[in-house]
């Protein structure tokens, strides 16, 4: 795990420097990598260190603190605009986390699960599992699920509400090009009646969604041991589906802003339980050898699924929507739809505890 750390904190350092969109692509590529490695042994850490009846609120811990890490930022970015002549300072953020990794070293204990595990005579072999191992029988068919699992969310945010984002700055471009004239400045509107363009926008647009989405996946957990896991996700995919639905063909985030803010609030905050939901339910359907390589590669195929549907969309879908970026999104939303399936094929029988 401190390993994990070291590894995207110092790749994000070393972003500030690039001079190619190569370079950009490649570091970014070894950044994930680092954070890819610190998510599953964070919750399998987490998972098998706590009692039971302490993991619904630490999972919500674990899955709020990504949204409230965001949020702090785009709220950062309503004041220090982030532009193509000015984000290497972004990147320098990135490189905080090494303390942290200096900590996780000196004071974090190991797993008492996995000590238990080695003390008890365990092969080597048998005390680390391999990448091959969850993608063999008869962990195969758990890890598909796991993996369509945190693909639902995880595409449904980054590969379809952040389309939002998109539309918002699309709509500052245009207002731009539309008021140019140096004598427009300082007023609230151009000359021909047009709104001038706000670089904060989708700062504040990702604000409103990653605020309450803080609140909701803190409460994640503890929503799936109430309600129950399998019916918590399918209502989740449901609510969600209907707000990304409502958001993309009813309102514009420049036209209809205050509403657009609202129903992004809210979208925000139903999908928020799912990060409270993935980090109590991914290690409870895996055995303690595999848990962390389980979690791990359900999750971060979930990433994986998640960057190529953004190029597919960045690129042939917005060639074929003509950059219509309210009409992609109403197209990849509907992978929440796929959620409503998916966990109906989720096994029962781990629901509570952990599997030894």
């Amino acid at each position: 795990m401190a390993l994990s750390i070291l590894c995207y904190s110092i790749f994000s350092g070393i972003t500030y420097f690039v001079q190619s969109s190569t370079q950009l692509l490649l570091l970014r590529f070894l950044t994930c990598l680092g954070i890819g490695g610190m998510w599953p042994n964070g919750i399998a850490l987490v998972s098998e260190a706590w009692p039971n009846i302490s993991r619904p609120i630490l999972a919500g811990v674990i899955g709020t603190a990504a949204n409230v890490g965001i949020m702090l930022f785009s709220l950062l970015a309503c004041f220090v605009y982030v532009t193509p002549e000015s984000w290497r300072w972004v990147t320098l953020l990135g490189t905080c986390p090494v303390v942290l990794a200096v900590f996780v070293i000196a004071l974090v204990p190991e797993s008492p699960r996995w000590l238990a595990f080695k003390k008890a005579g365990n092969k080597p072999e048998e005390q680390a599992a391999t990448l091959m191992d969850v993608f063999r029988p008869p962990v195969l068919k758990t890890t598909v699920i796991g993996i369509l699992l945190g693909a639902v969310p995880l595409f449904g945010g980054w590969g379809s509400s952040n389309w939002a984002n998109a539309w918002a700055s699309q709509g500052g471009e245009k207002t731009t090009s539309d008021s140019d004239d140096p004598q427009d400045e300082g007023n609230d509107e151009s000359s021909n009646g047009t709104k001038k363009s706000d670089p904060a926008l989708k700062a504040r647009l990702l604000f409103v969604r990653c605020f309450p989405g803080s609140i909701s996946s803190l409460l994640g957990g503890a929503l799936a041991v109430v309600s129950g896991r399998r019916r918590c996700y399918f209502l989740l995919s449901l609510a969600t589906l209907f707000f990304s639905q409502y958001l993309f063909r009813y309102l514009h985030p420049s036209e209809t802003e205050a509403q657009f803010m609202i129903w992004t609030a809210a979208l925000g905050f139903f999908s928020g339980f799912f990060f409270g939901w993935l980090p109590l339910c991914l290690p409870e359907i895996f055995s303690t050898r595999v848990r962390s390589t389980g979690a791990g590669v359900s999750f971060n195929f979930g990433r994986i699924l998640t960057a190529l549907g953004i190029l597919v969309a960045a690129g042939l879908l917005k060639e074929l929507f003509a950059g219509d970026y309210a009409a992609i999104g109403r197209l990849t939303s509907f992978v929440y739809g796929a959620g409503m399936i998916v966990i109906f094929f989720t096994p029962r029988s781990s629901e509570g505890t952990l599997k030894d």
